[in-house]
């Protein structure tokens, strides 16, 4: 047997507050089971208790409200239950890069900059297939995954160690021109979906970063430290190589990027 409450007694019923169910009406994510039509009063169903239960569960794992219609709304279980699993997925992804943010602060507040080892090396010019775009630096992650999934969709048999260059503008304005190369033979023949790019030759002071990529900024300004410290800075885009990339190995400690810094030339350091 069921029965109607008014949306105060249907408040203190769910633990969902009068505005918020005010809210889920007008979006039409949860109606009122009767609305008194001189009044305006709203009165829900004891039989929808259960309903703004998994509401208020799916709320408080942050899902998305369009997520949680279609999960209220399916009778499909299995739509359901991969709706669910995906949001799931995605919460354990956040924990574990809070979990990295918190580890990479606590490294932060130790006194002292991180040491890197710099190395300094001429790179020969190259030609490579290339995915450019401006690119927002919030969305570089889900950009990379395009560019590079745009790569190695045209890679074949290549193997070589893919990049990407990184203009002043994406630093200094959060948004500017990257592009994404996969290096290939002087000949390579074009290919769908990317194009060729000839990358220029020069010296470059170059750093590792070893691990995930939540605290890249420190290794960042180490390695920008020493350049401006001992050596000429050259203009051009800094470039990034993936020795071993997301791509390569799932677990984020086996990442390997090395951070080239262009430099006029190799500088002679002193004692």
């Amino acid at each position: 047997m069921t029965a109607t409450v008014t949306v105060g007694e249907f408040s203190r019923l769910t633990h969902l507050s009068v505005k918020t169910l005010h809210h889920y009406h007008e979006i039409g994510l949860l109606a009122p089971a009767s609305i008194d039509p001189s009044s305006g009063y709203r009165r829900y169903s004891t039989s929808q208790v259960e309903t703004a239960q998994l509401i208020r569960r799916l709320r408080e794992l942050r899902m998305p409200l369009p997520e949680v219609r279609e999960l209220v709304e399916t009778t499909d279980g299995g739509k359901r239950e991969e709706t669910l699993r995906a949001h799931l997925e995605r919460m354990e992804q956040e924990l574990a890069h809070t979990r990295e943010v918190v580890a990479s602060l606590r490294e932060l507040l130790t006194p002292g900059q991180p040491v890197v080892d710099v190395e300094y090396r001429f790179i020969p010019p190259f030609r490579a297939y290339g995915v450019r775009d401006r690119v927002e630096r919030s969305g570089i992650g889900p950009w990379c995954g395009y560019a590079f999934g745009k790569l190695n969709a045209v890679a074949g048999d290549i193997r070589a160690t893919a990049g990407a260059t990184y203009s002043d503008e994406f630093f200094a304005e959060d948004a500017g021109e990257v592009v994404a190369f996969l290096p290939v033979a002087p000949d390579q023949p074009p290919a769908d979906g990317v194009e060729l790019v000839d990358l220029p030759g020069g010296f470059f002071a170059i750093a590792v970063h070893t691990g995930p990529l939540t605290d890249f900024d420190r290794s960042y300004g180490a390695l920008g430290s020493h350049v401006a410290e001992h050596c000429e800075v050259a203009p051009g885009p800094i470039r990034e190589l993936y020795v071993v990339s997301p791509g390569d190995d799932a677990d984020p400690s086996a990442y390997r990027t090395e951070i080239c810094w262009p430099i006029r030339q190799i500088p002679t350091l002193k004692g």
